[in-house]
């Protein structure tokens, strides 16, 4: 079978956990502070707050702006469902902006037609690690949080995606470049977001665990807001450190596969670069032509019976049963989650493989 995603973890990852088992230090501990430090310098971040998922990170972000009950916060449709579903946690609305047909981003101009003075914030999703032109949403005058769960190592006007945020969220989940598992992260240039974020993930607890149990004097914490169980542990912290290690390789692998999946499909919309920035192809996707002889449900069907597992295209959020009765006019944003599909692509593909693929997909037309 060829897999959709497989990570890249190796025997310094299994060394590296193991070295965090044998410290006796588990929880979230030095490790997870030394990523979070690492995480923020690569990207080019002021400061890293880890999270159990990215999912977690949205939330807590959410609420670092100020969003709460009553209120809107704009997000795609066309993005994993925990991207509208943080915005339900804080009891406040997702209204859903139509995307960019090329990038699969929301814009300045699709979210512009559907702020309403209820707005409190925009997420704005680096879809599939494709940049979204944040300086252009951000200039609306809205909050906004990029929803960097796939974008870890692209680029956006030359500089890493999540330079230029105020907040963003990052996932660490085994379909993304680098893993920890499950984990996640918040980035921001705000020291004061970045303390309160790491008290509100920590139950809001005034002092962590770690630095109770490593002062020598007495300390008892105090708990100021509601706070949450949001923590990493250093298992997964100094799986994370090795993994970082890795990402370039990772990605300049992933963009040489990615380049000869679209030399191999003329004639197929594909994830590419916008013309702002360079993607990690975190995932690649197609877009079946209108007049394409089978659907994309039957072309997935196929794709298995040959012993390839993809996936369909993006999904969604209006279209599922939790928004049921969501009333949205996203005309790009249903074409694409019904044309579209995600293709194989992983580090240690094979030419041979990526041929195999294809030549399903040719048999198709």
């Amino acid at each position: 079978m060829i897999p959709v995603i497989r990570p890249v973890l190796g025997d310094e990852e299994a060394a590296a956990a193991a070295e965090a088992v044998r410290s006796g230090w588990v929880a979230q501990g030095p490790r997870v502070a030394e990523f979070e430090r690492a995480f923020a310098d690569h990207v080019g971040a002021g400061h890293g707050v880890a999270t159990s998922s990215c999912t977690t990170a949205l939330h807590l972000a959410l609420l670092l702006v100020g969003v709460g009950a009553g209120d809107e916060v704009v997000v795609p449709s066309l993005s994993f469902i925990a991207t509208a579903n943080a915005v339900r946690y804080c009891g406040a609305t997702p209204v859903f902006a139509d995307v960019d047909a090329v990038t699969g981003n929301v814009t300045a101009k699709t979210v512009e037609t559907v702020i309403t003075a209820r707005t409190r914030a925009v997420i704005a999703v680096d879809q599939a690690g494709v940049p979204c032109d944040l300086d252009e949403i951000t200039a609306l005058g809205v909050p906004v949080i990029e929803d960097a769960a796939c974008a870890a190592g692209s680029t956006y006007r030359g500089r890493p995606v999540g330079a230029g945020a105020e907040i963003a969220a990052w996932s660490f989940h085994p379909r993304k470049l680098i893993t920890t598992g499950e984990g996640g992260m918040l980035t921001t240039r705000s020291g004061d977001r970045a303390r309160r974020a790491r008290r509100l993930r920590e139950h809001g607890m005034s002092v962590s665990a770690a630095e109770r149990h490593a002062s020598r004097t007495a300390i008892v914490e105090e708990y100021s807001e509601t706070g949450f169980n949001y923590r990493m542990t250093d298992i997964q912290a100094a799986i994370g450190l090795v993994q970082l290690t890795r990402l370039d390789e990772i990605i300049a692998r992933r963009r040489a596969l990615a380049a000869r999946y679209q030399e191999l499909l003329p004639g197929y919309e594909t994830a590419r670069d916008p013309a702002y920035g360079e993607t990690n192809y975190q995932s690649f996707w197609i877009v079946l032509p209108d007049d394409h002889p089978i659907g994309r449900d039957a072309l997935l069907a196929r794709l298995a019976e040959e012993g390839i597992s993809a996936r369909r295209g993006i999904m969604a959020a209006h279209l599922e049963p939790a928004y049921a009765g969501t009333t949205a006019d996203l005309p790009v944003t249903e074409r694409l989650t019904r044309r579209s599909l995600i293709l194989p692509l992983f580090h240690e593909m094979t030419h041979a493989e990526q041929d195999r693929v294809v030549s399903v997909i040719a048999e198709a037309r």
